[in-house]
């Protein structure tokens, strides 16, 4: 294991890797960084099918199996409609739901959706693989008798994944203690069918990772290596993609492009560079001299970023449409009809448009007492204009096409469908 961070290599991946910042640890750096120079590399990440879409918590795995292909490797996605059917206890407080297979075969549709945002999904240049194809039909007894022998768990239990859990005296089923097991086949069953012999992930995933290096090791007597990526927090300390108001997904159906534009250029002054290393393909020339911005000048910088993450996300037409809205709405401070539009539906308001019912009604406010909170802290505005009175009774053309927002960061345009 070695911080490669600290490296110099052959391997013009890695050390793209290790100069914008991906790589946490690897196993035999040396040997990995032959592999990577002197062949075209197979490697793989997989990515369970626990949800609709991914968040851009996952942008980091995606961008390095993008970087996997600028540099002509063959990436892997695996997607997991076998283990999704257990749960990854890595990280977790609790264990995971369950997924009806019918959810996870459309996950799988969704999640392949913004795969093709991202990379190239002709044949030649990737491979898709789930593991259902080999997890679901598995004699478990003979797995146990090829393959159990070779883990321990005075080992098992010393990885992170399940010592953490563990030491805060949170159940951790025998179900979810497969995983690790599965995860390691899915390896060995990589390296046979495709020659795969790099395996990426975050750095929860470490232990995971090693238990299928080892068994390779032990049943084919041949090497693989691991490359993982630190946890992505944000300066505040938050987690990477999640807000307070859940998570912004790289789908346009769940995170609308303006809200997503937003995450981005809400960034925090401390992380703009960083991110602009990790989440965009942008050189690391012109990036150097963004990072020599100071003050208001950073704000340059974070534009550049959101518009760069809605392109590759939603496309460049909708990233200037997106831009050109921001523009006018914080710039200009003119109301942007590409604005979120939401519907008031009048037969809702038969008393009249009130302030807190719009505020819940938008998602403003979870309830009329959390809507008074906000009046009353000042965050709530009409068209600019700061509203201070919860009683307040708005007429029909009063609200319609009007501008409301919630703080600096929320704003959407009201519609009155009569």
């Amino acid at each position: 294991m070695a911080n490669l961070n600290k490296k110099k290599f052959k391997s013009e991946f890695l050390h793209t890797l290790s100069d914008r910042g991906f790589i946490h640890q690897t196993s035999n750096d040396d040997d990995a960084d032959h592999y990577l120079h002197s062949e075209n590399a197979v490697g793989y990440i997989g990515f369970d099918l626990t949800a609709k879409s991914l968040h851009v918590g996952s942008l980091l795995q995606i961008m390095l199996l993008k970087w996997m292909q600028v540099y002509e490797h063959k990436p892997i996605i695996l997607f997991g409609g076998g283990t999704t059917l257990i749960g990854d206890p890595s990280g977790k407080d609790e264990t995971r739901k369950i997924i009806q297979e019918n959810d996870i075969s459309q996950n799988e549709i969704g999640i392949l959706k913004v795969f093709k945002k991202f990379l190239n999904l002709d044949k030649s240049k990737i491979i898709i693989e789930n593991n259902a194809n080999w997890l679901k039909d598995l004699n478990y007894i003979s797995f146990l008798r090829d393959y159990g022998k070779h883990f321990t768990l005075n080992r098992m239990l010393t990885f992170d994944s399940v010592k953490l859990r563990l030491d805060r005296e949170q159940p951790l089923t025998f179900l979810e203690f497969n995983y690790m097991l599965f995860q390691a086949y899915d390896y060995l069953e990589l390296f046979k069918r495709h020659g795969c012999r790099v395996q990426m992930g975050g750095s929860d995933q470490w232990g995971n990772i090693i238990n299928g290096i080892e068994l390779i090791r032990r049943t084919c007597k041949d090497e693989v290596y691991a490359i993982t990526t630190p946890l992505i927090t944000t300066a505040s300390g938050s987690k990477m993609g999640k807000t307070a108001d859940g998570a912004i997904w790289l789908d346009e159906d769940l995170t609308d492009p303006y809200d997503f534009w937003q995450f981005w250029r809400n960034t925090d002054d401390k992380d703009v560079v960083r991110f602009l290393k990790l989440f965009t393909d942008i050189s690391m020339g012109e990036i150097n001299k963004l990072s020599k911005l100071k003050g208001e000048e950073i704000n340059e910088a974070k534009k550049i970023l959101a518009n760069e993450l809605t392109k590759n996300t939603h496309g460049e037409e909708i990233s200037e449409k997106v831009y050109n809205s921001a523009l006018e709405t914080f710039e200009k401070k003119v109301i942007s009809e590409n604005l979120p539009v939401k519907i008031l539906n009048s037969s809702s308001f038969s008393n009249g448009y009130g302030l807190l019912s719009i505020l819940v009604e938008v998602g403003f406010a979870s309830s009329n007492s959390d809507a008074r909170k906000s009046i009353h802290n000042g965050a709530i505005r009409l068209n600019d204009i700061n509203l201070n009175d919860p009683s307040k009774i708005f007429s029909s053309e009063e609200i319609n096409g009007s501008k409301l927002s919630f703080g600096k960061k929320k704003h959407l345009l009201l519609r009155i469908n009569n």
